[in-house]
């Protein structure tokens, strides 16, 4: 486990530069979604569905969706083991994971239900039988469908000989495993451009190349927020747009924590930590015989109770049955100074060489047979943390801000530090932003 290290949070707004002055709206929208990666699409699609004589608009600062976290993780549908029962993390992946099963089902999107295999030595049998335990004591989180899962979150753990048979190249050393047979894969751009489609044929609204770059509350006329944009053809005008949203959903990822910061004084601010992934793809000897996800216990049963920031260098398959290593973590220091928004992770998006022999390392504790050789980088992808490293549990954050805190109308949602598992908690987001804060908010107005 990568020893706690003093990394440097970015703690920036959009308008860091006050290049963008204050400029009265020339629309006005009900709703405005920012961020299309997998949250805001499923956001944005599950507003267009509820309220369809509402007008919703996703903004996405990239030409196409998902182009930050979205694309660039183990694309895995997480089962829900390991975080405390009672948070957002769990409640949000075992709902998530439900829906996107059937979402998957219904829409044709590729998924495999392929079952994990989470492996330890002697000395971590006791946290496997912990987390089998915790699995099994699991509630059903808010929305839970009994007809389809009568199980919350089936395990079973099995000795080492047992795991042998469903992984015959394990190291001698693996003395048990816990098995996870709801644990799966997702084409994560056919679920993209899935979601995408069922927005447009909602009849709501996509503008890729379009970036916020400044936003206002107001309250002149109805309270709501005023979001100025700017696309290629006039970011360098000095011109942006301004259109008012009567509720703002801040799904931005990596840049969540800049668009909040905007409407927050600078006291009070938050700052964001970038913890890069590197994976990559292996063609060798050693891993015969692999049909499901391997995960090491090592990491996660070292930290302190659900402490832990990354669960451990795992093997994945793709869609064609490709094996997959990754992620490794590493922490980035923000600059000394930010000049404007949080793109400061960009350089770092390419693995090397040297992530690759790390991971080597790490995946020879319960694969000994793989070779060097047959690692080769592949890509990267940032995970936005709340937390530094050796802080404690970190989770989801789903906060509301409003124009007028005393009228409590008028909603900007922000959802903050959507890692992993935020991919499978993504449907589940939707809902409990729509259907448990924003339904019940209209509700009152009537």
């Amino acid at each position: 486990m990568q020893a706690a290290v003093r990394v440097r949070g970015l703690t920036t707004s959009l308008n860091s530069a006050r290049r963008y002055k204050f400029k009265s709206p020339e629309a006005a929208v009900d709703h405005i979604v920012i961020g299309g990666g997998v949250v805001g699409l499923a956001i944005a699609r599950a507003l267009s569905r509820r309220f369809p004589d509402k007008s919703t608009v996703l903004i996405e600062r990239h030409t196409r969706p998902g182009e930050e976290t979205s694309s660039r993780n183990s694309e895995v549908i997480h089962a829900g083991l390991y975080y405390p029962p009672n948070s957002l993390k769990t409640r949000l992946c075992l709902r998530g994971r439900q829906m996107l099963y059937t979402y998957c089902a219904e829409h044709n999107v590729p998924f495999q239900r392929l079952g994990k295999l989470v492996v330890g030595r002697e000395e971590q049998r006791e946290y496997l039988t912990m987390l089998h335990a915790k699995a099994q004591a699991l509630s059903a989180p808010p929305h839970w469908n009994h007809s389809t899962d009568t199980q919350v979150l089936p395990t079973e753990v099995i000795n080492g000989d047992a795991a042998h048979e469903r992984v015959p190249e394990l190291a001698r050393e693996i003395t048990s495993a816990l098995w996870s047979p709801s644990t799966g894969i997702v084409d994560s751009a056919t679920l993209l451009t899935s979601l995408e489609k069922d927005i447009e044929e909602a009849a709501g609204m996509i503008a890729y190349a379009t970036r916020a770059v400044r936003i206002d509350a107001t309250t002149e006329s109805g309270p709501g927020w005023i979001v100025q944009t700017v696309t290629s053809s006039n970011e360098n005008t000095g011109h942006p747009d301004a259109t008012f949203a009567r509720m703002l959903i801040n799904a931005a990822g990596l840049g969540a924590t800049s668009v909040l910061n905007e409407i927050l004084p600078p006291s009070l601010r938050i700052p964001l930590y970038y913890a890069r992934g590197a994976y990559a793809v292996y063609r060798g000897p050693g891993v015969r015989g692999i049909n499901h996800l391997v995960y090491p216990a090592e990491e996660a049963s070292a930290a302190k109770g659900a402490s832990f920031h990354s669960l451990g260098t795992h093997l994945t398959l793709d869609m064609a049955g490709n094996v997959r290593f990754g992620p490794d973590i590493d922490w980035l220091s923000a600059p000394d100074s930010a000049a404007r928004d949080e793109d400061v992770w960009e350089a770092h998006l390419s693995p090397d060489e040297e992530h690759a022999r790390s991971m080597y390392a790490a995946v020879l504790r319960y694969l000994p047979g793989v070779k060097l050789e047959g690692f080769q980088p592949d890509y990267a992808g940032i995970r936005p943390k709340l937390a530094p490293p050796g802080a404690p549990f970190q989770d989801f954050v789903v906060r509301t801000d409003y124009p007028d805190q005393r009228d409590g109308t008028a909603p900007m949602v922000s959802l903050l530090g959507i890692e992993s598992p935020g991919l499978t908690a993504s449907l589940a987001l939707a809902e409990m932003v729509v259907e448990d804060m924003l339904v019940g908010m209209y509700e009152r107005r009537l």
